[in-house]
Order: structure tokens, then sequence, then C-alpha cells
């Protein structure tokens, strides 16, 4: 065996340093670094090419336009997870999972090679529980009858030794993190190990030809540990969201080499296991109340689906010197530049305020599109005002104050008509500031300023508000 050098590795980015050190120089991140072995490996030892017996081989190049017919993909008859695929699992594709502990990856994917093993011989393979328990859960959803082949394992090379003599379309390592190589001599989870370890299996799903799924735990900071090199070594990365006081699970590809990105699958969380959502817009606005103050729906697009979601909001005045800025399913600093544009363009005082912001049902947006609708919830807590319950909003917030067009408008119009929106607030599209579509009443706004005078507007109907001299003093300013 080659004589191995010793070297820090960081488990969250996987750069490698001389000597320890408390912070990673590449990302950051604190008390990150440990020492692994780095073997060396002569290019002259026994099994190795020399460097004349390697110049000699050549490579064979065909035409971009192949012959053959694409095989056809694998669908798992769970819809909500084939549409985050891409339309299903194609032969040879190595598929990475994360999530927090606890989320539902082992549940997921149990259940998904239970419905492929009725066209398909699929193995699970657990390197972090026992054969038993993995047989109970399995009788707690009702797959016991699954004819799903079952090992427990975490040597790599006896699980490839396994594969290479079985003929398996599916397979999948619960999880990567316990997974280990003999030939080094760093522990299971480490950077060498994931890496090693996942290039391994991908290579043999890619030589037989079947369906790799890895599963792979994540840091404090969400991201899948190991580090996010094993990202790139794999075709999808699908990451499995949610919060624990919510039944809604959300399955979202980050990566997706056979379909599109951002797209996700919603799933709720029930006794029996994952129920697929095929509508999730009536569910995250079922419990929706009517006529509250801060509450606006928005209509977003979630990869190729439209997704109408309720944004909460909260202002009061501060109790402290700094007012807080607390947020769930939105970025911070998305918030702080919709508070600057509202006090700078509309003369709005929410700097003395503490501002909370919720997107409902545990839904993480991250389009610049709910910049309307997050600023219309503002004016509307702020001014202890109902905004109308059947009407959605859309559109990106420019610190010009000017509302900027977003991209697929009318599909969010369709599937605000199809859950019974009578009106839409969107930003002015090309060559048309006022329409109806299908059955839709449009009104369309060019400026924060606009919004600002509708909302006084209807202030003046109101026999109390606690407001009054603010808003009017907001609304001299946003006439001058």
């Amino acid at each position: 065996m080659a004589k191995g050098t010793t070297q820090y590795v960081c488990q969250d980015c996987g750069t490698p340093h001389n000597k320890w050190g408390g912070q990673c120089a590449g990302c950051g991140a604190w008390n990150t670094l440990v020492e692994e072995m780095a073997e060396k490996v002569s290019p002259f030892a026994k099994g190795a090419k020399t460097p004349k017996a390697a110049s000699t081989s050549k490579l064979s190049f065909v035409p971009l336009k192949g012959s053959e017919a694409q095989p056809p993909r694998r669908l798992s008859g769970i819809s909500e997870f084939d549409r985050v695929c891409g339309g299903g699992l194609v032969p040879g594709c190595a598929m990475l999972i994360g999530g927090d502990p606890g989320i539902g990856k082992s549940t997921l994917l149990l259940q998904v090679v239970a419905y492929l093993s009725k066209k398909y011989k699929c193995a699970y393979i657990s390197g972090e529980e026992a054969i038993d328990q993995v047989r109970l859960r399995a009788e707690r959803l009702g797959l016991g009858a699954s004819s799903v082949d079952l090992t427990s394992a975490t040597n790599v090379n006896d699980i490839l030794a396994g594969l290479k003599t079985s003929t398996f379309d599916v397979v999948v390592i619960d999880s990567i993190q316990t997974m280990y190589l003999d030939q080094l001599d760093s522990a299971p989870g480490t950077v060498a190990q994931v890496r090693a370890c996942s290039a391994e299996l991908i290579r043999l799903a890619k030589e037989k030809g079947f369906c790799l799924f890895l599963v792979g735990h994540v840091t404090k900071d969400g991201q899948i540990a190991g580090p996010r090199v094993m990202e790139h070594m794999v075709d999808t990365v699908l990451y499995f969201e949610g919060e624990r006081g919510h039944a809604f699970r959300i399955l979202r590809a980050v990566k997706n080499r056979f379909g599109a990105t951002d797209e996700i699958g919603v799933f709720e969380m029930t006794d029996k296991g994952l129920a697929e959502v095929t509508n999730p817009s009536a569910l995250f606005l079922a419990e929706r109340s009517q006529a509250v103050p801060g509450s606006v729906v928005f209509a977003g697009i979630e990869g190729t689906r439209p997704v109408l979601v309720e944004i909460q909001s909260l202002v009061t005045p501060t109790s402290y010197g700094t007012p807080r800025r607390s947020v769930i399913g939105w970025d911070t600093n998305r918030l702080a530049m919709v508070v600057a544009v509202l006090e700078a363009r509309c003369g709005m005082q929410l700097g003395g305020r503490d501002i909370y912001l919720n997107v409902a049902g545990g839904l993480r947006i991250t389009e610049p599109a709910a910049d309307l609708a997050v600023a219309m919830a503002l004016v509307s807590a702020l001014d202890n005002t109902p905004f109308p319950s059947d009407t959605v909003v859309f559109g990106e917030l420019a610190l010009s104050g000017e509302i900027r067009p977003v991209s697929q408008g009318e599909l969010r119009l369709k599937e605000a008509a199809k859950l019974g929106f009578e009106k839409a607030v969107t930003p002015t599209r090309r060559n048309k500031k006022t329409a109806a579509f299908d059955g839709i009443q449009v009104a369309t706004l060019t400026h924060v300023r606009d919004l600002l005078r509708n909302q006084s507007g209807r202030l003046k109907n109101k026999a109390e508000n606690n407001h009054r001299p603010q808003i009017a003093a907001a609304n001299e300013y946003a006439n001058d």
C-alpha cells in the first residue's frame, strides 16, 4: 500500500487544508475540518497503466444524432414524484435526495420502490437501519407484501459485488453517509468516503443501466453534507422540505439533467405514509380566513406548475430600540428591500415597527414575483384594512418603485380562475393596461404609489381608522 499523507478537509465544502484551523478558508464555516488520509498511488504501481500504454489508446467518436430510440422512462405510479423527476426515471440515472432528519426521505423512497416493484426488480440497501426495522415501516405503510429485495450493508465493495451479479432495475442506498470503502482509512461520512463511494456506485449504475437513489444527510444550514461536490456527480438532486408543524412536504428539484429544475411535488404526511396532493393551491388556501388585515393571495410559479399561496403579515409598534424583521418562507433581504422602497418612494413610516411575514402552508418562495404581494400585505397590515379576498396579486418591485412584469402571467391567471378568484392585480402588461382574462378582472399597476393611493382610498369609507394621519401623510407624499 502506498504511503498516505494527512490533510484536513472541510466537511461542508470539501476544501483541503494542509493544517488544521478553526475556520474553513473556502466557505467560512467553523469547526468543519476533519483529518483524512490522502492516498498517493504511483503511476507505475501494480495494475496501473504506464504513460506509454495510456498514450496508445484511441477514442471512438459517434454522431450527435443517434439511430437508436431512447428507452422509455420508468414510471413509479406516484404522479407528484414522476413530475419532479421530469416525467419518470431514466435508465442509468443517479439521483440524490436530501432533507432534514425525520422529514420522510426513507418513507418516500420505500413507497416509490414498492410501486416500482410491480413492474421492475428493485433493491433497498439500508446502512442506517436493520432489516426488521425497514420491514416494520413497510408494514405500517401497508407495503409489506411488495416484492422488494431488502438488505442491510455498509461496505461498498460487498454492495458492488452483489449488484454486479444481479439484474436490478432500481437500487436505493440509504444513506450514502453510512457507506465506506476498505481502500480508504477515513471514517464513514467524511468527504473522501462519500466522494469515493458515490463515484463507485454511480459508475456501476451507468454501466448496468439501473436507476440509483442516494439518500444524503444535510448540514445545519440545510445543504447536503458530504459535501456539495456530490451534487455535481449525480444527474438529479432533490430536496425534501417541510416544517415539522405542518403536514405538507415539498419535494423540490434543484438539478435535473432529464427535466425542468425548480419543479416541485407536494405531499401530505398521513398515518399511512406520504399522500400526493394533486391540487396544492386549494390545499394551501383551504384554511384561509376571510377579511383579515395583512393577508394577500400570491399567484406564483414553481417549476412548470402555478401555485397560489397566502402571504400573511403583521406590523406592530416596536417595544425595543431596534425593530424586528421575522420572516418564514421568504428571503429576509428581499423583505428589507420592499420595506425600503415603501419608505423611500411612498413615505410610509415602517422603520419604528416590528414586521412579521409568513408564507402559509410551509412553502418557501424564491421568485421575485412575490414583491408586490408582500408590499400589499404590509400596507394592509399597517392600515388594519383587509385586502379583498377574491383577488390575487403578483409582480416584481424595482428599487425605483416601478412594478415590473413577470413571466408566465397567463398561467398564473388560469390557476386563479380555476379556484374561483374574480380579480387580479398585476404589473402593466405590454400594450394592455386593463383587461379581462378568463372571467378575471385584471387591474394593472405601474408604480408602487398606485398601490398606496388605492389602499388609502378604501380607508375613506372606513368608520374607525387608527392610522389615518399616517396614511394621509403618505398619500400626500405619493401625490407629490
